[in-house]
């Protein structure tokens, strides 16, 4: 216990008070003067060491940036690494703000590092465990990693150990104000300790190594044993839920709180929504309004999100509808993860955190797809953007420089061939997705039979622009039209293998735009990596 607030002050010293208002820096040099005090007596309690603790992190919470803070750019579709140049390896947890840093917890799959070094195929049922590694940020952006919190040899009681698991993944982490310690909640699945259950985890610090708490087979009220998925959110009065559905069939969804006490027990779960089967199951809260969001249990990969409105975290939810912004390339082509909600100074912003990878999947480039959410109507805003920028102090956002404007642009959002690709609508003649993109990747584009389809890009801004594609087969060719009506074309002449073809100066006006790919005559032209990035004001 003590280790942990000691880590904690140590820390802390580092925070430089001129980087802060003068109105936030006074009351956490007070709660770091005494837990500082507290940390070096050797007689303080358990529940005086408790009680520091939460203080100093209380009033780091609070401190206040001296001044508006900087924009720094989340890159899509690509695979991250952390501040030191080393892969990120996180799939399927949560980020969670302690004191005034940001954790990322997740787990590291050996199938990870597998898709990671040949992303051209599926890794089927590679999920043997590695570790829970976590990394610590103060922008939601650079990521610096900490520590594995667990491995293959923490004990999960009786005598067994995670490395033993058949299963382990979708996580959080709690802080019980009780205890001062940082409860890790994990779904389990290990014939040693009876089967499948939620393991608890515990540790005195955010980065501690964790150990064993307790592990949960039965949740009450849930018709299953264990958790179908699950995340962990944390309100803003403190309190920490468990959200969940049944684990088979996935039909009902669950809200339960963590025990008080200890955080070591999920009492009683209330039942949120009842119906068709939905996995990835996390929520989130924005402008005093809970949501629950889950997708179709495709096993990784992508879906729509499925929302449910709540007036408090427990009770009085809506009927289910799609969360707007994810039609069009199912949620930037992935399976719901977890969101993480900032309170800027001058916006609220929703951070989803969308999971990719290759088990049961191959649908694209990089395992983590974080993407803003917004509310200015009645529901919130799903923002499909290859890349952005975020402002974590002022919570403001923006489309970054390279940001690729059209949707589901490799082809990737659909499980199986299909002859209406997602985000295209179609044109006549003969469309589908076939087998074998370029570089490897799975689909590609496929318009025969004089065919076309086309995809229309709500707005742009104005300026010029490059379009961009890979093309193999038949003739054919792409128009880009402007909201004014005025049209480029580019001709994509035959080709027996993947030729890269690129359109520059597209002047666009601001507003709406329509891509359009068509077929010049019965043969197919296959299309791959279709771009339209903004070069110029």
């Amino acid at each position: 216990m003590e280790r942990g607030l000691d880590h904690l002050v140590s820390d802390y010293r580092t925070r430089v008070p001129s980087q802060y208002t003068a109105d936030s820096w006074a009351p956490f040099a007070k709660a770091l003067t005494t837990a500082a005090g507290v940390a070096g007596s050797r007689s303080a309690t358990t529940s005086e060491v408790a009680a520091a603790k939460t203080a100093l992190m209380n009033a780091a919470a609070e401190l206040k940036a001296a001044d508006e803070g900087t924009f720094q750019t989340i890159t899509n579709d690509t695979f991250w690494n952390d501040t030191s140049g080393n892969p990120i390896y996180s799939q399927g947890g949560g980020v969670f703000k302690f004191g005034d840093t940001y954790y990322w917890y997740g787990v590291h799959y050996a199938g990870a590092e597998l898709y990671r070094a040949n992303p051209t195929k599926k890794y089927d049922g590679n999920v043997s465990f590695v570790s829970i590694p976590v990394y610590s940020s103060k922008d939601l952006v650079n990521w610096k990693f900490e520590n594995r919190v667990a491995t293959r040899s923490t004990g999960v009681g009786n005598g067994a150990d995670l490395g033993g698991a058949g299963w382990v993944g979708r996580l959080g982490v709690s802080y019980n104000e009780n205890t001062g310690k940082y409860v890790l909640a994990v779904q389990m699945w290990h014939t040693g300790r009876g089967g499948h259950g939620v393991l608890l985890l515990q540790g005195d610090s955010p980065t501690d190594t964790f150990d064993y708490g307790y592990f949960q087979t039965q949740i009450t009220n849930s018709p299953t044993t264990g958790t179908g998925d699950q995340t962990v959110f944390t309100d803003d009065n403190g309190k920490d839920y468990l959200v969940f559905s049944n684990r088979e069939g996935r039909s009902r969804g669950f809200v339960a709180k963590f025990r008080e006490s200890d955080s070591l027990r999920i009492e009683p779960a209330v039942e949120i929504r009842r119906g068709d089967g939905r996995e990835g199951n996390a929520m989130f809260k924005l402008d005093g309004k809970y949501y629950h969001a889950a997708s179709d249990p495709h096993g990784w990969n992508s879906s729509v999100n499925y929302v449910n409105e709540f007036g408090s975290v427990q009770s009085g939810y809506s009927a289910e509808y799609v969360l707007p912004g994810t039609e069009m390339d199912y949620s930037h082509v992935t399976q719901t993860g977890f969101f993480v909600t900032v309170k800027g100074t001058k916006q609220n912003t929703v951070v989803y955190a969308g999971d990719r990878w290759a088990d049961f999947a191959w649908n694209g480039i990089g395992y983590n797809q974080w993407v803003p959410i917004t509310k200015t109507g009645a529901r919130p805003q799903f923002h499909s953007v290859s890349q952005w920028q975020f402002n974590v102090t002022t919570g403001e956002w923006r489309a970054g420089p390279a940001n690729n404007h059209i949707l589901n642009p490799d082809i990737q959002a659909d499980r199986v061939i299909v002859s209406s690709v997602r985000g295209w609508r179609n044109l006549g003649g003969a469309v589908t997705n076939v087998n074998g993109g370029v570089n490897g990747s799975r689909f590609a584009l496929q318009v025969s039979n004089s065919g076309g389809v086309e995809q229309r890009i709500e707005s742009v801004p104005a300026g010029t622009y490059t379009l961009a594609l890979h093309a193999r087969g038949s003739a054919g060719q792409v128009v880009v039209t402007g909201a004014d009506g005025s049209q480029r074309t580019l001709s994509i002449p035959s080709a027996s293998g993947w030729t890269r073809r690129e359109l520059t100066g597209v002047v666009l006006p601001g507003g709406a735009a329509t891509v359009t790919v068509r077929a010049s005559g019965s043969g197919g032209v296959v299309v791959d990596q279709l771009s339209l990035v903004k070069t110029s004001p």
